[in-house]
């Protein structure tokens, strides 16, 4: 069904006879805001022109200010769709769609997507385009086959991928920034078969990316965290006054800390991460499926399969936006379409294979990602029936603070239960988000994720 464009076969031809690949040289770093973006991407329009050339990302219209509506200054606010998909002509674009986007529209009552001109609104600045740069000669994987080493940060690690593992470190070392906050967060889940009551939990939450500063610094100076992350639940009753905070590693498996209200005491959760099931989603959400995907990478085999165009979510400032009703946004079979953008981009297909040896509800996953932003943009996950279980949707935006893009707010599908899940944006939550680009909020220190201080500021 798919239309794929094999990458570096020459490439995937020596390291199958030799177990590595040639070194990047500085000619390759070259090609780096020529014939490819300065993070890696193909410059150039597609064949037809359905995807227009890079020109720099800009998106954003003078006059925006934290407050204000994002969308409102989007330079492209004014497009149309070019045209719908649904159940009715699914098929005649189904090359475009990944499996799980195929099954969704085909099964889910009413359900379409709208798709509109491709624009490729994703930059990066220049600090992180002049690492990128650094890190075509230096970023390296160790001798494990999958931790990252002697990269330069903020900056993508391998913007020219030799292998799924590479595009998997550039997914989780994008630039967003120190940090970003949202005040309000809604995370909902669906009713099951037959009910009508949605769990919809609200809380707050902070992530803090410690390589995120404005400048250059070698990673191996830092603490090796991808990101630290607190949250505070706020309802429903089962889970207000909840808290918890996590220290997300590059390295090893992440650590928690949980604070129970009825207990009054902070606990440690040594087994919270992987497949493990999110407290109070009722087995629907684990802990490596938030931001598409979460977590350390060391449990699977990623082969990079080739590059595609697909239809994903993007310039989707819908599905960012605080001022709407939530019950206009989450209906019965999927996010209202008005507030879902789609768009034709190129992506890195990546497949996610469980290692041998190791269990996860998931064995098998497939992820898109965008060339552009190194957002994943769609994820299919298999069950170990090798039945096709859940997609997951990740919505792309330029962020006007930080002169990148990011994509928290996702949806995800399990196509068995026919439930859904909204979660990581400010959808309907009354105030917007916002991304920082100095660590100069209290939040962003590491201090603030100890158990000690989660203690000290939980309710009691």
């Amino acid at each position: 069904m798919f239309k794929m464009r094999k990458v570096g076969a020459v490439l995937a031809a020596l390291s199958a006879l030799t177990g590595s690949v040639q070194a990047a040289t500085e000619a390759d770093a070259a090609k780096l805001g020529k014939e490819l973006t300065p993070v890696g991407a193909e410059k150039g329009a597609n064949k037809d022109g359905s995807i227009p050339a890079w020109q720099g990302g800009d998106a954003a219209t003078p006059g925006w200010a934290y407050g204000k509506s994002r969308a409102a200054h989007f330079k492209y606010q004014g497009d149309k769709p070019l045209y719908s998909i649904d159940a009715t002509n699914v098929d005649k674009y189904a090359d475009k769609l990944s499996p799980g986007q195929i099954q969704q529209i085909k099964q889910a009552k009413g359900y379409k997507m709208d798709v509109y001109p491709s624009r490729r609104t994703c930059t990066n600045p220049d600090f992180v385009t002049e690492n990128t740069k650094k890190n075509v000669t230096t970023a390296k994987l160790g001798p494990d086959g999958w931790s990252l080493k002697e990269a330069t940060v903020p900056g993508i690690p391998f913007p020219l991928p030799k292998s799924g593992t590479e595009v998997m470190w550039n997914v989780k070392m994008k630039y967003a920034g120190a940090g970003f906050e949202l005040p309000t967060l809604y995370t909902a889940l669906s009713p099951r078969q037959g009910a009508s009551e949605w769990i919809a939990a609200t809380s707050t939450q902070t992530y803090y990316f410690p390589w995120g500063k404005k400048g250059s610094t070698a990673l191996s100076s830092l603490p090796p965290v991808e990101y630290f992350t607190y949250f505070s639940y706020k309802s429903p009753t089962a889970l207000a006054g909840q808290s918890l905070a996590i220290t997300n590693y590059l390295d090893k498996t992440n650590e928690v800390y949980y604070y129970f209200p009825g207990q009054r005491r902070v606990r440690r959760m040594p087994t919270y991460a992987y497949d493990a099931p999110q407290i109070g989603f009722e087995n629907q959400y684990t802990m490596d499926e938030p931001r598409m995907f979460n977590g350390t990478i060391e449990r699977f085999d990623w082969k990079l399969v080739g590059k595609k165009e697909l239809i994903v979510g993007y310039n989707a400032f819908g599905m960012y936006d605080p001022s709407v009703k939530f019950n206009d946004v989450a209906k019965d079979t999927g996010v209202n379409s008005a507030n879902r953008r789609y768009e034709q981009h190129r992506v890195w297909v990546v497949e996610a294979t469980v290692k041998p040896g190791v269990r996860h509800v998931a064995p098998k996953r497939t992820f898109y990602v965008d060339e552009d932003s190194w957002a994943i943009v769609v994820a299919d996950d298999y069950d170990a029936q090798g039945k096709l279980w859940k997609l997951r949707e990740g919505f792309v935006i330029p962020v006007y603070e930080t002169g990148s893009c990011d994509n928290p707010s996702f949806v995800q599908y399990n196509l068995i239960d026919n439930r859904y899940l909204l979660d990581q944006g400010p959808l309907g939550g009354g105030k917007d988000m916002r991304w920082f680009v100095e660590a100069n909020d209290p939040k962003l220190k590491e201090g603030f994720y100890t158990s000690d201080n989660l203690r000290a500021i939980s309710e009691r």
